[in-house]
């Protein structure tokens, strides 16, 4: 699977010049296709290839409004670090909310439901 992001940037003559970035991601699965392995490397990231025990990609298709994402897990993944991983990635997708839409409002409110959950998930 690869995603290849593109950034661009105005030069001092006003041509954009772009930089393209690019993700691979492996992933081995058993004989019944569960992951068994999650593995990455990326142009931006250190080198070589790193390791993972879940992962959520997520593509809009603007063209038909619609959100496609892919989450995977190892069966070596605990239910504690699922539990951590959501909660993180809950609280990354507030972040990336605010980024985009400058909404504080509605992304407090995410990260209250976010920690809302963790003291859930803590109380057990």
């Amino acid at each position: 699977m690869e995603n290849l992001i593109c950034r661009s940037t105005k030069t001092e003559t006003g041509s954009i010049k772009m930089k393209t970035s690019q993700i691979n991601i492996a992933i081995s699965l058993d004989e019944t296709n569960i992951p068994s392995a999650i593995r990455w490397e990326a142009t931006d990231a250190e080198p070589g290839k790193h390791e993972a025990t879940a992962m959520l990609l997520a593509f809009w298709d603007q063209q038909t409004q619609n959100g496609l994402s892919i989450d995977l897990w190892t069966k070596n993944m605990t239910i504690p670090e699922m539990n951590i991983f959501l909660y993180q990635t809950m609280l990354s997708l507030s972040d990336t909310f605010h980024r985009a839409t400058q909404d504080k409002l509605l992304s407090d409110e995410m990260k209250k439901f976010a920690n809302e959950f963790w003291e859930k998930v803590r109380q057990k």
